[in-house]
């Protein structure tokens, strides 16, 4: 994008706070995954020890030095994710045991936010030491590893029984839009002004 995503303002405010405000609002405590000394002003951050290794090598960095038994991660640009989506996962995975729990939309499982067991780190590890750095594909090899399937939370679902629903009224569809351009912003933008304005 030619800037730092992390610091890109949407609705007025920096993405890492939009990040930051879905897991508060999910009633948990937050950890920035990164050696970013400037996003230590927004929460308390952990050493990503594989910065250079993608998004998988800061999830194996989280859970490497973390002591909870489980942990949920969103990327910076998904800013439409409702905190709610976040509460049903974790409970999905205490109810179920499940060591690894992704949500879907229109039958396709996305990568986050996802829901991981400190269990999963020997498997996700082995997965970055051998090259293999799709996290997607990572947490397929935890579950299995771990004898487990790969807990998928069908949102449509949750939201048609009404457990589920997005505060600005969004359809799961655009939940897990992600920011990848300049454009892409503008119309993650416009998905929120326009749903305000039919509101209003």
């Amino acid at each position: 994008m030619g800037t730092d995503k992390a610091a890109l303002e949407f609705g007025g405010r920096p993405l890492i706070i939009h990040a930051l405000k879905i897991l508060q609002k999910s009633g948990l405590a937050v950890l920035i995954s990164g050696n970013r000394p400037d996003l230590k002003t927004f929460a308390p951050s952990i050493d990503d020890l594989g910065s250079s290794r993608g998004p998988l090598g800061g999830i194996c960095s989280a859970l490497q030095v973390t002591s909870v038994t489980a942990l949920v991660f969103v990327p910076v640009d998904m800013p439409l994710l409702p905190s709610a989506l976040v509460r049903s996962m974790l409970q999905i995975a205490q109810i179920t045991g499940n060591a690894v729990v992704v949500p879907s939309v229109n039958g396709f499982a996305q990568t986050f936010p996802v829901v991981l067991s400190r269990a999963t780190l020997p498997a996700l590890q082995a997965e970055l030491q051998a090259g293999r750095g799709g996290c997607f594909s990572a947490f397929q090899a935890a579950a299995k590893q771990l004898g487990q399937p790969l807990h998928v939370v069908r949102t449509e679902l949750l939201v048609q029984a009404g457990q589920l629903r997005h505060p600005d009224g969004l359809p799961p569809t655009r939940w897990f839009f992600n920011i990848n351009s300049v454009a892409d912003l503008r119309q993650a933008e416009a998905f929120i002004t326009g749903k305000l304005a039919m509101r209003e």
